[in-house]
């Protein structure tokens, strides 16, 4: 792959995107990673960047990490989503599984970021 990997992290926490980057970063120091505080950002910037994965929050203002989900799949096709929640519920599984987009539960530690960032390889 010629291309270095670009990686969206969306969430509404600052504090949340930079240990996500920062683990990111710590396993693939070549991947150039972009990030936005809310699903319709994250929309909008994954239709301008084209990311190889995006790693969305679910609870953000704006828009849902689902919705944005939703939406990135229509405008990025070969972007890889994977969500990252504290909210595991049972619907928010569901939610997950209906768009066929991998559900990771938070805190967003090394273990986590490995299966998630294993996506890329799943192609």
């Amino acid at each position: 792959m010629s291309n270095p990997l670009k990686i969206l992290v969306v969430d509404d926490s600052k504090v949340s995107r930079a240990v996500i980057i920062a683990l990111i970063m710590t396993r693939l120091p070549h991947a150039t990673v972009v990030e936005a505080g809310d699903g319709q950002a994250a929309v909008e910037t994954a239709t301008r960047e084209q990311p190889d994965l995006a790693i969305l929050d679910i609870n953000m203002p704006v828009m849902s990490g689902l919705e944005a989900a939703e939406q990135i799949q229509q405008h990025s096709p070969h972007t890889r989503l994977a969500l990252l929640t504290a909210n595991a519920q049972d619907a928010m599984r569901q939610k997950a599984q209906a768009l066929n987009v991998p559900l990771f539960k938070k805190p967003a530690k090394g273990d986590v970021l490995d299966q998630i960032l294993a996506l890329l390889e799943a192609a």
